[in-house]
C-alpha cells in the first residue's frame, strides 16, 4: 500500500530535516508518493501568496502532510502563523494537537534524577478555537486611549471531541488517567463548561481515572513529579504553554514532535516539528533532524503503520545514544549523519 503525502518543507533548516525525515521513512519500508508544495516565507516574498485556495483544496485530497518549519526574517509576524499553519488547522479541522512528552532513551533531560520511566506523557491540545481563534479587535488604535481585545471562542462541540478523543487515548494506554488542565477559578466560563463537558465524557470511560489541575500548578508538577501525568487534555493557549515546558524537560525543542489531527479521517492531519526555522543555522548542517523524524513516525503510526513507527522510535533512541547532544552547540554530528545513523539503525 502506499500512501499520498504532501510535504511543505517551507523555509530555513525545513527542508533539511525533512529529507532526513523522508529518508528513514523509505528506510523503515513504508511507501509513499509524495506530492511537494512551495509554500512559506520563501513564496510569499516572491509572489505575496501564503496559502492560495486551489493549492488548499489539493491538500484536502492527500492521505497526511508533512511539514518542516516556515517563516523567514523578512515576513512580519503573523502573516505565516495565521495564513499558512493557522489556516490549515482551521480549514481542515484539525481540532486535535498532539504531543508527546517522552523522554527516550540517551535523550537528557534538565531535571535532575529523572529519566525515561518518569516522563512519558501525552498532551492533547485543543487546536481550533480558544483564543486563537481570531476574536476581537482594536479601538482607537495608535492613540493614547486604545483598546485591544482578544476574545476566547469555546464551544461544547469543540471541548467535547477533543475531550473525549483524550479519553480515547486514556484508555488504551497502560496507567489510563487523563488529567484536565484549565483556569476555572478565574476563567468561570470557558472553565465551566470545559470541566462539565470533561465530567459528562468520563462518564463513558469507567477505566480511565481523572485528576484536574490549574494550569499554572501544572506547570510546577510537570518539573516536580512528571510521572504524575499519563494523558493531559487543555485548551488551546495552555496547550501551546505546557507543550513548550514538556518538550524542555524531554530532551528539547530538537526532540519535540507534533501532530495536527482530524481523527475522523475527512481532511489530511499535518505533522511537523515544533522548532522553528531557525535561518541562522540553516545550510550549515547543524540542524537536528530528529523531531521531524518522530513526527514522521506519529504520521505513520496516525496511517496505521504501527509496527514501522514503533521501530523508528526505538532506531531514534539508539542514535541518542551516539550523536552526543541535540542542539546545534551540542550534537557531534551532522544533520545527514544523524538520518543516516537513523536508518542504518532500523537495518
Amino acid at each position: 500500500m502506499s500512501y499520498r503525502i504532501g510535504i511543505i518543507a517551507g523555509d530555513g533548516i525545513g527542508p533539511e530535516v525533512v529529507a532526513e525525515a523522508l529518508k528513514v521513512i523509505d528506510a523503515v519500508g513504508v511507501k509513499i508518493d509524495t506530492v511537494d508544495y512551495d509554500l512559506g516565507g520563501r513564496r510569499y516574498l516572491s509572489t505575496g501568496e501564503v496559502l492560495p485556495d486551489t493549492v488548499l483544496e489539493e491538500i484536502r485530497g492527500l492521505d497526511c502532510v508533512l511539514l518542516g518549519a516556515v517563516g523567514t526574517p523578512e515576513v512580519p509576524p503573523g502573516v505565516l502563523e495565521r495564513g499558512l499553519l493557522l489556516r490549515l488547522r482551521f480549514e481542515l479541522d484539525l481540532y486535535v494537537n498532539l504531543r508527546p512528552v517522552k523522554l527516550l532513551p540517551g535523550a537528557s533531560t534538565p531535571l535532575a534524577g529523572r529519566g525515561p520511566a518518569d516522563i512519558d506523557m501525552v498532551v492533547i491540545r485543543e487546536n481550533t478555537e480558544g483564543t486563537y481563534a481570531g476574536e476581537g479587535g482594536f479601538l482607537r488604535r495608535g492613540t493614547a486611549h486604545e483598546i485591544a481585545t482578544q476574545g476566547s471562542v469555546n464551544t461544547r462541540l469543540g471541548a467535547e471531541r477533543c475531550i473525549r478523543y483524550a479519553f480515547e487515548l486514556a484508555a488504551k494506554r497502560p496507567r489510563r488517567h487523563l488529567t484536565m488542565c484549565h483556569k476555572t477559578n478565574v476563567l468561570t466560563f470557558a472553565g465551566d463548561l470545559w470541566q462539565r463537558t470533561f465530567d459528562d465524557v468520563a462518564r463513558d470511560y469507567p477505566s480511565v481515572t481523572t485528576a484536574y489541575n490549574h494550569v499554572d500548578a501544572a506547570c510546577l508538577y510537570m518539573v516536580e513529579s512528571p510521572d504524575r501525568y499519563d494523558v493531559i487534555v487543555t485548551d488551546n493557549l495552555f496547550g501551546d504553554i505546557l507543550t513548550d515546558l514538556g518538550a524542555a524537560i524531554a530532551g528539547g525543542l530538537g526532540l519535540a514532535a507534533s501532530g495536527n489531527l482530524n481523527p475522523v479521517r475527512e481532511a489530511p492531519s499535518v505533522f511537523e516539528p515544533v522548532h522553528g526555522s531557525a535561518p541562522d543555522i540553516a545550510g550549515t548542517g547543524r540542524a537536528n533532524p530528529l523531531a521531524a523524524i518522530i513526527s514522521a513516525a506519529m504520521m505513520l503510526e496516525f496511517l496505521g503503520e504501527s509496527a514501522a513507527a514503533a521501530r523508528i522510535e526505538a532506531a531514534v533512541g539508539i542514535a541518542l545514544t551516539t550523536m552526543g547532544g541535540t542542539t546545534a552547540s551540542t550534537m557531534q554530528s551532522s544533520t545527514r549523519e544523524v538520518g543516516d545513523l537513523v536508518a542504518a539503525n532500523l537495518a
